[in-house]
């Protein structure tokens, strides 16, 4: 390869690289806003805003986290925070699943590893909504943006959440919630079928919550089952062509 084109593919991967970091991070700035919550339910289970940021920086589930951390507030026993904490993560098992067949062939072993780490729901949307193959300098990109927002909030949280008014914590709390909706909105104009199954998954959803057989159930196992079931039937009805990978 001539110098010439190395500095083109140079050029190439620090432009991938910025778009990822301009797309994580409004992620990011959502991470923010969101985890203030997680830092007050910190501090209460006697946290200190440093091993609240450790803890967040290490772990980016907000629903496993908030788990984990209750259960450690009522003085639970190892085991009980290991397994509830997979229960409320089990989703992200089913998104690596999707997420690896979108790897190229013969990609490096480092390279999926440092996107499996901080495979959010967010930063697992705008990666898989790109066309072809998953980028991992793009995903680096977003990473970098958005990860330490999570623990910087909730080390924030966590010093000062209890003294903010209530309304404004609940304010932050939805704010990722019309972030990720930001997120699927895009692809849904250009695919009325996905439009569909979103609209279909919100209704089934809303159901599972209030119906009296389903709503005894935890989220996370509502979440596990009702995202096997439309999964499947998705690729039932509308299996995807192998050139459209």
């Amino acid at each position: 390869m001539s110098s010439s084109e190395q500095n083109s593919s140079g050029i190439r991967r620090s432009a991938v690289f910025a778009q990822g970091f301009r797309d994580g991070l409004p992620i990011g700035l959502g991470y923010f806003a969101v985890s203030f919550s997680l830092g007050i339910a910190f501090s209460r289970a006697g946290f200190t805003p440093a091993q609240s940021f450790i803890t967040s920086l290490l772990c980016n589930a907000s629903a496993g986290e908030y788990a984990g951390v209750s259960l450690v507030a009522v003085h639970a026993t190892y085991v009980e925070v290991a397994l509830m904490t997979l229960i409320a993560n089990l989703r992200y098992l089913l998104m690596s699943l999707a997420f690896s067949q979108r790897f190229r062939p013969g990609e490096s072993m480092l390279a999926k590893s440092i996107l499996a780490f901080d495979l959010s729901d967010e930063l697992f949307a705008i990666q898989i909504a790109r066309a072809g193959y998953i980028d991992p300098v793009y995903g680096y990109g977003a990473i970098l943006a958005a990860w330490p927002f999570w623990a910087i909030g909730t080390a924030i949280g966590c010093m000062t959440g209890d003294v903010l008014p209530i309304n404004l914590v609940s304010a932050l709390s939805v704010a990722l919630f019309g972030m990720f909706i930001a997120v699927i909105i895009p692809p849904i104009k250009t695919n009325s079928k996905l439009g569909a199954i979103i609209a279909v998954s919100f209704a089934l959803s809303a159901a599972a919550t209030y119906l009296p057989v389903f709503s005894a159930i935890s989220s996370g196992i509502r979440t596990i089952v009702l995202s096997l079931v439309i999964c499947a039937a998705a690729a039932l009805l509308f299996p995807r062509k192998e050139e459209e990978a």
